[in-house]
């Protein structure tokens, strides 16, 4: 047996992995949900000029969505941009069928702005990154 680690893997043998995953997973789970794919779908805020100034990447899968990032530029934080793009992911899911929603926010990001938006915390990783605390927080749809 060879053990490899390599930063450039081939896409064919990222795809062996999942596969693999996929066939353990179906002793256990049924075909439709083993072999979902992924809904990935962003949501962006515009100005007058077209330019983004904030915008969510999310990906959504087994019943969960999960937003993966979240930014808003200066000129709009505070604004209720961040609120709106939420709704808007968040009624997205709700549509797509997907029950819950979760996402991950540093200690001097946005826990707060989740929490006003009805999200929970239901972990949270001391020192990630290094000095601060990282926190999960879930919604029901």
């Amino acid at each position: 047996m060879k053990i490899e680690l390599t930063e450039s893997a081939s896409e064919q043998d990222l795809k062996s992995i999942s596969q693999g995953i996929k066939t353990f997973n179906q002793e256990h789970l049924p075909d439709d949900v083993v072999f979902e794919p992924d809904t990935k779908f962003a949501v962006f805020a515009r100005n007058e000029h077209g330019e983004i100034v904030g915008g969510i990447r999310a990906n959504a899968y087994w019943n969960y969505c999960i937003i993966e990032l979240l930014w808003l530029s200066e000129e709009v934080r505070g604004s209720g941009v961040g609120s709106q793009l939420m709704a808007q992911a968040e009624l997205y899911a709700n549509e797509k069928g997907f029950r819950y929603i979760r996402t991950e926010s540093v200690d001097f990001q946005a826990k707060p702005f989740y929490e006003k938006l009805g999200y929970r915390v239901f972990g949270e990783l001391p020192d990630y990154p290094k000095g601060h605390t990282t926190y999960c927080l879930v919604k029901e749809l």
